[in-house]
């Protein structure tokens, strides 16, 4: 291929070489999807359905995550899940373009939530008197549109860049999805100078997140040692662990797979990072943040109930 001008599709990293192979990880995708779908579909209609007492800045970011974590999702299993079902790796420059635009989209918000709902828990155990002023309504709304419009620039600027370079290097990807390391090695020489650039100014605000937890829960530590009763301190800890684990799980799998030696890299450890920050934790955030909050689980028994009851 001379450019990308005369690229009709990519070929994406076959997942299996075998029939039998390619139908296993067809279903486990499946499975996965559909985990992500019911948990994060019950998240979303437990806060919006039950009472007034979820309705807090927590759950109402709790149910934009469970958004974004479905959205994240159906972009990049839905079409592993085609191509092992029909033993086919084509997905065309259109489609491409669109997979990545959506994966750093969904990625970029959800980061940019979980560095919001680290603010929520300083605010909530650090500065409890003034929660409510701190993170009104209006408050909450504006700092999710931040994290969406964010995300949607963060996404528009990396996909228009990364595909105007003339692509040199033939279509073939090594990764089971569009991503855009996997699309800049296909540049000519010396003429992904503007997308490195780009990356390093993504790098730097990310970094700037990170920072910005850190101090969050260093503030928080250290308020909970202040806190007189074990009891108490429990209770504080216990709202801060679901979001300790999902953000545990994002970052460390996202920072070890883009930022690992050379030498421990292998395609098969590349393709198993890549499954864990881009299908596992929508899966998991759900059952995460469940099995640790008992007014969630009240309100999924309610609604589990209901069901039943209608039935």
């Amino acid at each position: 291929m001379s450019n990308s001008s005369s690229i009709s599709h990519f070929l994406l990293l076959a997942l299996a070489d075998t029939r039998h192979l390619q139908l296993l990880h067809f279903c486990l995708f499946l499975g996965i999807s559909l985990a992500a779908l019911l948990g994060n579909g019950l998240i979303i209609s437990t806060v919006a359905s039950c009472g007034h007492h979820l309705h807090t800045p927590m759950f109402f970011f709790l149910l934009t995550l469970a958004l974004i974590d479905l959205g994240c999702i159906c972009t990049i299993v839905s079409k592993a899940m085609h191509n092992s079902l029909w033993n086919t790796r084509n997905i065309s420059y259109a489609g491409c373009a669109t997979q990545l635009f959506l994966f750093l989209f969904f990625i970029g918000a959800e980061y940019f939530l979980l560095t919001i709902m680290s603010y929520d828990r300083y605010v909530s155990i650090c500065k409890p008197l003034h929660y409510g002023t701190l993170l009104g309504s209006r408050v909450c709304a504006h700092m999710a549109a931040a994290a969406w419009t964010s995300g949607f620039l963060n996404a528009l600027l990396h996909t228009a860049n990364t595909f105007s370079l003339p692509l040199c290097q033939g279509n073939a990807l090594g990764q089971f999805f569009c991503e855009i390391s996997q699309i800049v090695k296909l540049s000519c020489d010396k003429l992904y100078l503007k997308e490195l650039g780009l990356i390093a100014v993504s790098a730097f605000l990310g970094l700037s997140c990170f920072v910005f937890m850190v101090f969050s829960y260093v503030q928080i530590f250290r308020t909970m040692r202040r806190i007189p009763s074990e009891q108490g301190r429990h209770k504080a800890f216990s709202t801060c662990l679901p979001h300790l684990a999902v953000l545990s799980l994002f970052i460390s799998t996202i920072m070890f797979a883009h930022v690992k030696p050379p030498s421990i890299s292998s395609l098969s450890l590349d393709l198993s990072l890549s499954v864990l920050y881009s299908v596992v934790p929508p899966a998991l955030n759900p059952l995460i943040y469940s099995l640790r909050n008992q007014e969630l689980k009240d309100g999924l028994s309610k609604i589990i109930m209901n069901a039943f009851q209608k039935q």
